[in-house]
This record gives C-alpha cells, sequence and structure tokens, in this order.
C-alpha cells in the first residue's frame, strides 16, 4: 500500500474493512469486520422507505506522541442514541460504540495518516433500518457501521474565508422537527439548496428561523460561531439545531481561555457588528466567512484574507490537544 498523504482530499477510500452489527429479537450481534465494501439488505428497509437512518463523524489522529487517539467519540456515541430515540430506532450502547471504533482502526491502523502530513482518519459510524417494513412503522432489525477513511488537511495553506448565502426559500428543519439529531434526511433535504448556493459561487449556505426568518440557525453543514464586538463567543440557541460536537469543544475551549460565552438567539441583523464569523465542524474545525449574502445585501466581516485572530487562536489551540501537541486538559483523546 501506497498512499501519497500530502494529495488526500475529504473523499471516500476503501480502506482493509469495515464493522457491522446487527440488532435482532431486542439484542446486537457480536459484530463482525468485513472486507467488501457492500451491504445486502431487503428491498422494504425501512432506511430505504421511511427514513430510518442516523451516522456521525469523527476523527482519529496519529499525534506528536506516535500515540493513535480518537477524538471525543463518546460525545460522537451519546449523539447517535439521541437520533436513535428520535427516530425509533434501537440504541447503539456507548460500550458497543466504543469497541467498533478500536476494532475498526486497529484492523485500519495503516491507514491512519502519519503525524505532521496533517491528515487524519475520518470515521463514519452508521446506523440504518434493515427490517422489511410496508407499513409506516419502525424496523425489527437495524445494523450499525463503522467505517474509516484517511482524509486529507481540509486547508493547506492556512484557513481561508468563503461567501455564505442566506437561503429564504427553504429551511433546513422545522422548529420541533428533527434538526437537533443527525438524520440522513435532514441532510437530503438540504442538497437542493445547497446546490443553488454553489452555483451562485457560494461554497456555503446559511439558514435562518423557519417562522420568522429572523434569527440565525446554522449553515448547510455547519454550526454558526461568531466573535462579538466584546470579543464573546456567541453562537445561536435553536430548537432546530444540531448540537454541534466541534461548535460544544471551541465553546469549551474559548471558556477555558478566559472568553465569554454566549448561547442565545441572534438576530440576522446582528451580523455586520460581529468581529469575525466562521461555520465550525468535524472535517474542517473552523471555517472562516468574511461575507454573507442575502438578495441585494451584502454584509463583509473580518479581514479579506485569512482567519480573525480570535478564531484562528481557538483553532490552533484545538487543533494542538488533536495533534496532542499540547496538554488535553479535558480528557478529549482516547487512544485506540
Amino acid at each position: 500500500m501506497s498512499i501519497d498523504w500530502s494529495k488526500l482530499g475529504f473523499a471516500y477510500m476503501d480502506t482493509n474493512s469495515h464493522i457491522r452489527y446487527t440488532w435482532r429479537n431486542g439484542k446486537w450481534s457480536d459484530g463482525e469486520l468485513i472486507r467488501e465494501p457492500y451491504l445486502k439488505m431487503h428491498i422494504a428497509a425501512t432506511a430505504l422507505h421511511y427514513g430510518q437512518a442516523a451516522f456521525e463523524g469523527l476523527k482519529v489522529f496519529r499525534g506528536k506522541n506516535g500515540v493513535v487517539s480518537a477524538f471525543r467519540p463518546y460525545e460522537n456515541a451519546r449523539r447517535l442514541q439521541a437520533s436513535a430515540r428520535r427516530n425509533c430506532m434501537a440504541e447503539v450502547p456507548e460500550e458497543l460504540f466504543m469497541d467498533a471504533l478500536r476494532r475498526v482502526v486497529k484492523d485500519n491502523m495503516d491507514f491512519v495518516p502519519p503525524y505532521g502530513t496533517g491528515a487524519s482518519m475520518y470515521v463514519r459510524p452508521l446506523l440504518i433500518g434493515t427490517g422489511a417494513q410496508i407499513g409506516v412503522n419502525a424496523a425489527d432489525e437495524y445494523t450499525f457501521i463503522v467505517m474509516v477513511m484517511p482524509v486529507g488537511a481540509y486547508y493547506k495553506g492556512g484557513l481561508q474565508p468563503v461567501r455564505a448565502l442566506v437561503i429564504d426559500d427553504f429551511d433546513r428543519a422545522a422548529p420541533y422537527g428533527t434538526g437537533t439529531v443527525k438524520l440522513g434526511g435532514n441532510y437530503g433535504a438540504a442538497l437542493l439548496p445547497h446546490k443553488i448556493a454553489n452555483d451562485k459561487g457560494f461554497p456555503v449556505d446559511l439558514y435562518l428561523d423557519s417562522v420568522e426568518r429572523k434569527y440565525i440557525e446554522e449553515f448547510g453543514t455547519s454550526n454558526f460561531i461568531a466573535i462579538d464586538a466584546k470579543g464573546a463567543y456567541v453562537t445561536p440557541k435553536s430548537h432546530s439545531v444540531l448540537p454541534s460536537v466541534t461548535n460544544n469543544g471551541l465553546k469549551t475551549l474559548a471558556a477555558h481561555l478566559g472568553m465569554k460565552v454566549e448561547e442565545r438567539q441572534i438576530a440576522f441583523d446582528e451580523i455586520s457588528s460581529f468581529q469575525e464569523i466562521a461555520a465550525c465542524g468535524t472535517a474542517v474545525v473552523i471555517t472562516p466567512v468574511n461575507e454573507i449574502v442575502r438578495g441585494d445585501q451584502v454584509i463583509r466581516v473580518g479581514p479579506r484574507e485569512g482567519c480573525g485572530p480570535i478564531l484562528q487562536n481557538l483553532y490552533n489551540n484545538y487543533t494542538a490537544i488533536q495533534w496532542a501537541e499540547a496538554p488535553d486538559p479535558f480528557g478529549w483523546l482516547e487512544a485506540i
């Protein structure tokens, strides 16, 4: 096996195996490492008909100390459980989630990129209803899969800002719908508006609340974060925003560094008063946003090039923990 780690993007790659567990008659199987990347399922599986599909995303790093560690995996395990409860699916116990993670990473250790390349291993846990059901009901069988693949550094020349388009004609999620959990259907609903934004030259799309179109919700695939005029870290509080593991970590880190942290309703009219704005998520950690467009309105925030100093400092401290380049005061790294 020969991989040019410097040329990796954020894309699927075949590896040695994925791991698969099946839930039947009220209990999970012991799990099996599967070599071929295909799944045979019933044509009446609820994942195909009624959207019983939930997933997660996390990363594994080969640290400066040589230790291979997963970053905050228990947070992903708990969020997957919340998604399962909301979608009437069998919950994956934390210990089973961690067993799957350890076994599949160990079987694919050669695909964990070396320290210093900027590349890491992306982990995609997937929970789907595979039992046959024609009536609108939950399945009687579920499959839990964990796949892994190496991915490259998203930004190879430092954090670069992007433009965002406000989506007024679509809703990502209803106020009391499924926006707070990570279901496949949420992303299906966002594909068309995301394409519209991309076709207009905007890498990211921003959603406002679906009732008044007045308050910021989140970007199409990431939480919204900002630094206000007084240097506080602010992020929206909403019934339809996904609780981001990365946002949670950045809030914790910001407070640890002495910053004020506010989770509250954020009016769209506040945007022009912010020093810095970004999208945050597993793939990139922080994506600076320096321009937000809504119709004829163009709002420019932060530097034209690179990242603002406050978010850059948060990014540097956060990634230093991921790569074991700095102490981990929060116990976020879980050695494999």
